[in-house]
């Protein structure tokens, strides 16, 4: 269980900023013990694609705090994150192995699924608050969303690695804030709806 809410978190984290999980599993198995990575992802804890890791993620601290370019960035980056989300479920040992399950282990796949389909979802949810922040605050607003998603990315992961089962809190609230910012929407959209008018000659 604390094993699928690893991959959960980090593929959430992902959907915010696909290099900051992924950074954060790199270091960690490069560096410690936290992170424990299977023979085939052990490419991810090489300090050259940590380094390629960096580079991107620091492109994308700056592009997705401009508005406009903040949409471009989270056109490109629909093809990125959910696969950073699939990488970082895989990659973990924990999830890959998801605490010794035959089933898991003989299908791979579904990890890859799981965390491609959360991070999709989590991004989209994302890339469609953007440029309601930025229409509402003349664009002074994308800086501070860029930098609450950017800090939630990094904090989800490390509680997706230390203490997963604050994931279930987590996700959870994210669900909720989803549903309220569709009803929200819904609600503005009915209120800017004209009424049909009368006609009393009609």
């Amino acid at each position: 269980m604390l094993a699928m809410l690893t991959g959960l978190g980090l593929s959430t984290a992902a959907g915010l900023n696909a290099y900051i999980p992924l950074l954060v599993v790199g270091v960690l198995a490069n560096a410690s013990d936290a992170v424990r990575l299977p023979p085939e992802y052990a490419w991810l804890s090489n300090g050259w694609v940590l380094a390629v890791i960096g580079v991107l993620l620091l492109a994308e601290l700056v592009l997705d705090k401009l508005p406009v370019v903040d949409h471009v960035n989270d056109l490109i980056q629909t093809a990125v994150r959910p696969a950073a989300g699939g990488v970082v479920f895989s990659a973990t040992s924990a999830a890959a192995e998801l605490e010794n399950s035959n089933w898991m282990t003989e299908r791979p796949w579904v990890g890859w699924l799981l965390g491609i389909g959360l991070a999709l979802a989590v991004h989209l949810m994302k890339a469609a608050a953007r440029p309601v922040v930025n229409a509402g605050t003349g664009g002074l607003g994308a800086p501070v969303a860029s930098t609450v998603e950017d800090a939630g990315s990094l904090g989800l992961s490390l509680v997706a690695i230390f203490l997963p089962v604050l994931v279930v809190l987590i996700l959870a609230a994210l669900a909720v804030l989803a549903w309220l910012t569709i009803s929200r929407a819904r609600r503005r959209r009915t209120r800017g709806t004209p009424l049909p008018t009368h006609d009393p000659e009609g």
